[in-house]
C-alpha cells in the first residue's frame, strides 16, 4: 500500500466536492474522477487520522462488487483509466484508489437494506418494534436475522450532519412513486445477491446502503461506492453465534470497531458528543481498523 492519503490535492482538474471519504474532480462535463482517500468517518464526523491503505481497499472492493452485480443494475464506471486524466506527478495520488465515472444526477436518498437488526435499527426496534416505519415481529434481539431483508431509506445529509432515517412513504414524496419503488426493489435484489456471495466466503452482510443517480436518458444507475466496509456492516460467520447468544455486537470487518471505541472513550470524564472535532484515534485503533479492512477484501476475493 502507498503512503496514507488523508486529503488529495490534484491541480490538473477542478475540485467538485470533498465528501466524508471521496474527493471528486470534474473531468469535462460528463465524467468525474472519484479519489477514495484514507479518511474515516464515524457518526458522520471525519476522523483526523487516516487509515493507511483504506482508500485502495475500498476501491478494490467496490470494483469487485460492481463486476459481480452488473446484471442487476447499470453502474457509473466508464471503464477508462483514472491515471489517464491527471498529470504524471499526480498519478501516485490516484493509482489504485480512484474510479473514473459517469457524471449523473444524484438521487438524495440513501437506499439502506437490512438483513439483520443492528446499529440504529436495533435502537429503533427497542422503542417501536419497527425500523423506519417497517413493522417487525416481537422477540428480536441485537444482531437477529430478519425474516426477510427490509428497505429502510435515509435522507442524505451535508458533510458533518447526520443522515436522517425516513420512511418509504417519505421517499415517495421526495422523488415520486415509480422511482422510489424501483430503487427499493433493485436495492433489495442487489443486497440478496451480494449476501449470498458473501456467505460463500464466510461473511455476513448485516446491512448496507446504496446510492443511485440518473443518467441523461433517465436510466437508474448504481453510483458512488457499493458494499464496502464503509457502507456495509460485515460480520465473519464464525463469530456470529457466540456474539448473538451473548447479546453483543458480532466481531466486525467494518468501522464498528472505531464506533465502539468512540462510544467508550471519555473526554474530561464525559462521553464524546459525536460532533467535530473527533477524539484522536490511538495507533492501536488505526492499525486494527486497517487490518480489518484488509482482511475483508482478502477474504472476499479469495478463490
Amino acid at each position: 500500500m502507498s503512503t496514507a492519503l488523508h486529503t488529495s490535492a490534484l491541480t490538473s482538474l477542478p475540485l467538485l466536492a470533498r465528501g466524508k471519504v471521496r474527493d471528486n474532480y470534474a473531468v469535462g462535463d460528463k465524467r468525474i474522477l472519484m479519489v477514495a482517500s484514507d479518511r474515516l468517518s464515524a457518526f458522520d464526523v471525519i476522523m483526523g487520522e487516516p487509515i493507511p491503505g483504506k482508500g485502495e481497499l475500498l476501491t478494490q472492493m467496490a470494483l469487485f462488487w460492481f463486476d459481480k452485480l452488473g446484471h442487476l443494475c447499470p453502474n457509473h464506471l466508464t471503464g477508462e483509466s483514472p491515471e489517464s486524466v491527471v498529470n504524471a506527478d499526480e498519478v501516485p495520488q490516484v493509482r489504485g484508489r480512484s474510479m473514473l465515472v459517469k457524471r449523473l444526477k444524484p438521487i438524495p436518498v440513501e437506499a439502506v437494506v437490512r438483513g439483520y437488526l443492528a446499529g440504529s435499527g436495533w435502537k429503533e426496534y427497542q422503542q417501536s418494534r419497527s425500523v423506519c416505519g417497517v413493522p417487525l415481529p416481537e422477540g428480536l434481539h441485537n444482531a437477529s436475522r430478519l425474516p426477510e431483508p427490509i428497505y429502510t431509506p435515509a435522507a442524505k445529509a451535508e458533510v458533518g450532519e447526520h443522515d436522517e432515517n425516513i420512511t418509504f412513504e417519505r421517499t415517495v414524496e421526495m422523488i415520486g412513486l415509480d422511482l422510489a419503488t424501483r430503487i427499493r426493489d433493485i436495492s433489495i435484489a442487489i443486497y440478496k445477491a451480494a449476501a449470498e456471495i458473501a456467505l460463500t466466503k464466510g461473511m455476513i452482510i448485516a446491512d448496507t446502503k446504496f446510492e443511485f443517480g440518473l443518467d441523461t436518458d433517465g436510466s437508474l444507475v448504481l453510483m458512488d461506492e457499493v458494499l464496502t466496509p464503509d457502507s456495509s456492516r460485515y460480520w465473519p460467520v464464525e463469530g456470529y453465534d457466540a456474539a448473538f447468544a451473548a447479546g453483543e455486537n458480532p466481531p466486525s470487518y467494518d468501522k464498528q470497531f472505531v464506533r465502539d471505541w468512540l462510544e467508550a472513550v471519555r473526554i474530561n470524564g464525559a462521553p464524546w458528543n459525536k460532533t467535530a472535532p473527533a477524539p484522536r484515534l490511538p495507533r492501536e485503533v488505526i492499525d486494527k481498523t486497517a487490518a480489518k479492512y484488509r482482511e475483508a477484501l482478502e477474504r472476499l476475493t479469495a478463490a
